[in-house]
C-alpha cells in the first residue's frame, strides 16, 4: 500500500464490494472493456480531429507501453498539466493503464503550485504544452528539474519541445508488447490510489486526495445512469478536464464508459462554444453556474440551434433557482441538474424525472444508498429536521483521509471515518439537499476554490504590508470574488495592480488573485481572540457598497 494513503477499514471494504460497488477490476482495464464494446463507434472530437474506440484503445495502449519504456512503475506519480486536448486523454488513460498515478494540475497553475505538486507527491513526470494562451510552459517545466529531484521525465504536447523532453505528439514505437502490457495491468491493485486529485482546501496549498482504482470506477458508473448517460449521447467539455467534475463526475470517464461521444474545447467562450453544440448535435453539458450565466446572456445564443441539448449539469458552486429557470428558456428541451460534488466523493444532484421544485430548489440527493450523510452542528451532533448543519459524509467512494496528512486529516475526519465537509446544508422537505453556504475560509471564484490563507500568506510578504485579510465579496456571474482588506506599514502606500504584480512575482495562479483592495487602519477581531473578524469585514464591504450604489 502506498505509504501515505489512508485505505477504507476492512469492514467497510468488504461492505462495498459485497454489495457491487467495488468491482475489484483496474480503472485502465474497466476502460480497455468500454473501448473494445464500442469499437465502431466515435469515441473523441476535437476540432477537426475525429477518433473512433478502436483508435482511441490504440493510441493509449501504445503510449502505455512507451511508458513502460520509460520505466514508469505503479505507484510513480505524474502530475498533468494539460488542457482539453486528446492528448491528455490519452496520456491520463496510459497512465492508469500501467498504474502511475496522475495528479490532475490545472492550466493556471504555476511554480508555487507545481513545484509543491512535485516536491510533495516526489513525481517522476511532468506534463505541459508546449503552446496554450501567452505563457510558457515548457520553459516552466525545464525550471522545474531544478525543483524535485525526484523529476525523470518531462512530457510536451504540441511545439516547442525544448531538448530533452518527450514529445508527446512523437513517441518511437515502444519495445514492449502489447502482451507485456497486459500482464502488467492485470498485476494492479485496485485498492490502491489511481488518481490524485487537489482539494480546495483552506489551508494553504492544495491538499491531494488520492481516489483508487475501485472507488473511481464507481464514482464515474453510479453516477452516469443519473444523468442519462448511455451509448446516444455527446458531451462538450469545456471546463479544465483535470477537475473531477469533467473528469468523472460523470465527466468523460462516464460518457466513454458508456459509449457516448466526447468533443473537447480548449475555450469556454461562447463563439467556441455555440457552434460546437450546434455541429456536433450535442446532448449534455456539465458547466460551472458563472460560465452558464454567461452563456444566458450572451446575444448569439439565441443564433444557434441548441435544440439538442437535453441536460445541463452544473456545479462548483449554488445556482440560483432563476437561473435555471432562464436556462429552460434558453435550452427549449434542457432540463438543468444542479451537481453537488467534491472532488473528495461524495456525489448528489437531482433525478431527472424529480417534480419541478426539486430540480428548481435543491441540489438533490446522494447517489447511492451507501453514502452515509449527516447534517451536524460543531459538537458533531446531529442537528433538528429543517435545521442548518454542517454536512459530514463517508461511503464507497468518499476518501479516508488526504495523502501524507495525518495532522490535518486528524481534524477533517470524525473518530469514526466521516469526512467533515466544511459545507452547510439543510433538508428540504422533500428529503433532498439545500445549500447554505459553508464553514471553511474559501473563496468561490466561478466554481475554483481559492484558499484565502494561501493568498494572505503572500501578501504579509510585501514590504508595504503590514497586516491583510482576504474575504468573499458577492458578485452576480462568478458568485464570489476575492477583496484583499490591507493595514499598511506606516508611511506606506499600495494599490491593487501593485499587489497583484507582486503576486504573480510569487509564481501564484492569476485566478487567485484580488480583484478589489480595502485599506483599513486595523482589521476587526472577534471578541476574546486574536483572530480577524471576517464576517463583520463582509458586512462592512457590504455597507460601502450599498453606500456607493446609491
Amino acid at each position: 500500500m502506498l505509504e501515505g494513503f489512508v485505505p477504507w477499514p476492512g469492514a467497510f471494504a468488504r461492505r462495498y464490494r459485497a454489495r457491487g460497488y467495488w468491482e475489484d477490476r483496474p480503472l485502465g482495464a474497466v476502460l480497455t472493456e468500454a473501448l473494445a464494446r464500442h469499437r465502431h463507434r466515435e469515441a473523441l472530437v476535437f476540432r477537426d480531429e475525429r477518433v473512433s474506440f478502436l483508435e482511441l484503445n490504440r493510441r493509449i495502449d501504445r503510449l502505455a507501453r512507451y511508458l513502460l519504456d520509460l520505466e514508469v512503475r505503479p505507484l510513480d506519480r505524474v502530475v498533468m498539466q494539460l488542457p482539453n486536448w486528446p492528448a491528455f486523454v490519452y496520456l491520463y488513460f496510459a497512465l492508469v493503464r500501467v498504474g502511475a498515478i496522475p495528479v490532475m494540475a490545472l492550466p493556471p497553475h504555476r511554480q508555487r503550485e507545481i513545484g509543491h505538486f512535485l516536491t510533495f507527491t516526489e513525481a517522476v513526470g511532468y506534463a505541459v504544452p508546449g503552446t496554450f494562451g501567452r505563457f510558457n510552459y515548457p520553459a516552466m517545466a525545464v525550471e522545474m528539474r531544478q525543483v524535485a529531484p525526484t523529476l525523470r521525465h518531462v512530457f510536451v504536447a504540441g511545439e516547442p519541445c525544448p531538448t530533452g523532453c518527450i514529445a508527446l505528439d512523437a513517441i518511437p514505437e515502444p519495445r514492449h508488447t502489447q502482451a507485456d502490457l497486459e500482464v502488467h495491468s492485470t498485476a494492479l491493485d485496485p485498492m490502491e490510489p489511481a488518481v490524485f486529485q487537489l482539494s480546495g482546501g483552506t489551508t494553504g496549498l492544495p491538499k491531494i486526495i488520492p481516489r483508487t482504482h475501485n472507488d473511481y470506477v464507481f464514482n464515474s458508473k453510479g453516477f452516469a445512469p443519473i444523468h442519462g448517460m448511455d451509448a446516444s449521447i455527446v458531451l462538450l467539455v469545456v471546463l479544465p478536464i483535470a477537475h473531477n467534475f469533467a473528469l468523472a463526475s460523470p465527466g468523460i470517464q462516464g460518457c466513454l464508459f458508456n459509449g457516448g461521444r466526447v468533443v473537447l474545447s480548449d475555450s469556454p467562450r461562447a463563439e467556441a462554444a455555440f457552434p460546437l453544440i450546434e455541429r456536433e448535435r450535442i446532448t449534455h453539458l456539465e458547466l460551472v453556474p458563472a460560465l452558464l450565466i454567461q452563456w444566458l446572456h450572451d446575444p448569439t445564443l439565441l443564433r444557434h440551434d441548441v435544440s439538442s441539448v437535453r441536460v445541463i449539469n452544473t456545479g462548483g458552486q449554488k445556482l440560483q433557482p432563476e437561473v435555471k429557470r432562464l436556462a429552460r428558456q434558453r435550452f427549449p428541451n434542457a432540463i438543468v441538474q444542479e451537481v453537488f460534488g467534491m472532488a473528495e466523493g461524495l456525489l448528489c444532484c437531482p433525478r431527472l424525472d424529480d417534480p419541478e421544485e426539486v430540480l428548481i430548489e435543491t441540489v438533490g440527493r446522494p447517489m447511492c444508498p451507501d453514502d452515509e450523510v449527516r447534517l451536524v452542528d460543531d459538537d458533531e451532533q446531529d442537528v433538528p429536521e429543517g435545521a442548518i448543519g454542517e454536512l459530514i459524509v463517508r461511503g464507497p467512494y468518499t476518501l479516508r483521509g488526504y495523502y501524507k496528512a495525518a495532522d490535518y486529516n486528524a481534524t477533517a475526519f470524525t473518530a469514526d471515518g466521516f469526512y467533515k465537509t466544511g459545507d452547510l446544508m439543510r433538508w428540504h422537505r422533500s428529503g433532498n439537499l439545500i445549500v447554505e453556504g459553508r464553514k471553511k475560509d474559501l473563496i468561490n471564484r466561478g466554481g475554483e476554490k481559492i484558499s484565502a490563507e494561501e493568498v494572505e500568506n503572500l501578501i504579509l510578504g510585501h514590504a508595504a504590508v503590514k497586516n491583510v485579510a482576504c474575504v468573499a465579496v458577492p458578485d452576480p456571474v462568478l458568485g464570489e470574488r476575492m477583496c484583499a482588506c490591507v493595514v499598511p506599514q506606516p508611511g506606506a502606500r499600495l494599490a491593487l495592480d501593485d499587489l497583484c504584480a507582486y503576486l504573480l512575482q510569487q509564481g501564484i495562479a492569476k485566478f487567485k488573485l484580488p480583484e478589489r483592495l480595502e485599506i483599513f487602519d486595523d482589521l476587526p477581531l472577534v471578541p476574546g481572540f486574536n483572530k480577524v473578524a471576517k464576517k463583520v469585514l463582509r458586512e462592512l464591504l457590504a455597507q460601502k457598497a450599498q453606500a456607493q450604489a446609491r
